[in-house]
């Protein structure tokens, strides 16, 4: 996570359209158990302060996720992504965070091509480029910014789009936790993440959301699903801060809930476009 955005993992697999096909209609269809499949598709979410979470230091806050997802499980998925947020508090005043990341992670998940952007209220722009990829039991970082440098990781990970895969296999199979690492270049584009997903039963109420209240969800199964981040080597036992959302089998994700430890944020879903995408086998 970068200032307050969500990078790749944290709503390239919680976004997600069905698989379809590229010549029709964007239609959301059952899958397969065996098969998950995110499908490209653009999103936005708006954000306020979670009331029902004591705020340290934060007396109002708003904001909007811009989301854009394309690709295909054969060759990989691109993601464009941008949260800002404003932040209103009596003591330090107003303060917005702008966050965004493009990346393009390989369909196989066996490399993961990042960039990360963030601001806070006109301080000059961090930014982080590179290129992870597996390597041997591990894997390895290759930055260009803000310095050229390498730095191989002996232990295992996925990277987002992976990871959000393994959730929903997961809940598919009945299973209520999860574990698994995740390096989504966060942080410098040197932190390792372990994952926590506490998945609950699946969820039978209509969505609450409009965008989902369309035929195309009417089969897909959901789940509300919990994912709190530790990283790896800090001996933290609280997380670094935990993302609650409804995930659907094929990758699309509501009620979205961000929590930072001091305070937390609602998403609400207004807008979602299914794309057209190409068959593929994998």
């Amino acid at each position: 996570m970068n200032g307050l955005g969500v990078t790749g993992l944290g709503l390239a697999g919680l976004l997600a359209a069905a698989a379809v096909s590229a010549s029709g209609p964007a239609m959301a269809q059952p899958q397969s158990s065996g098969r998950v499949v995110l499908a490209p598709h653009r999103a936005v979410y708006d954000l306020v302060l979670d009331g029902g979470k004591a705020a340290k230091n934060v007396e109002s806050a708003r904001g909007r996720i811009a989301y854009d997802f394309t690709g295909d499980a054969c060759e990989g998925y691109a993601l464009s992504f941008r949260q800002v947020t404003q932040l209103q508090s009596g003591e330090n005043g107003s303060r917005t965070i702008d966050a965004r990341t493009t990346s393009f992670e390989a369909g196989d998940g066996a490399s993961y091509r990042f960039k990360t952007e963030s601001s806070a209220s006109g301080t000059p722009t961090d930014t982080v480029d590179g290129l992870a990829s597996r390597s041997g039991d591990g894997y390895e970082v290759k930055l260009s910014t803000p310095k050229a440098e390498t730095h191989r990781e002996p232990l295992a990970a996925l990277f987002p789009n992976a990871q959000m895969k393994a959730v929903i296999q997961a809940a598919r199979a009945g299973q209520s936790t999860l574990n698994v690492r995740l390096y989504d270049g966060a942080n410098g584009g040197k932190d390792l993440y372990e994952t926590l997903s506490v998945i609950g039963r699946k969820v039978e109420a209509k969505p609450a959301e409009a965008p989902l209240q369309r035929p195309e969800f009417d089969n897909l199964a959901r789940w509300p699903v919990t994912m709190s981040y530790f990283k790896v080597g800090s001996g933290e036992s609280t997380p670094s801060y935990t993302i609650s959302f409804e995930l659907y089998e094929n990758g699309v994700t509501g009620a979205v809930r961000l929590d930072y430890g001091s305070f937390a944020l609602r998403g609400t879903l207004t807008r979602l476009d299914l794309l057209p995408q190409a068959e593929c086998a994998k």
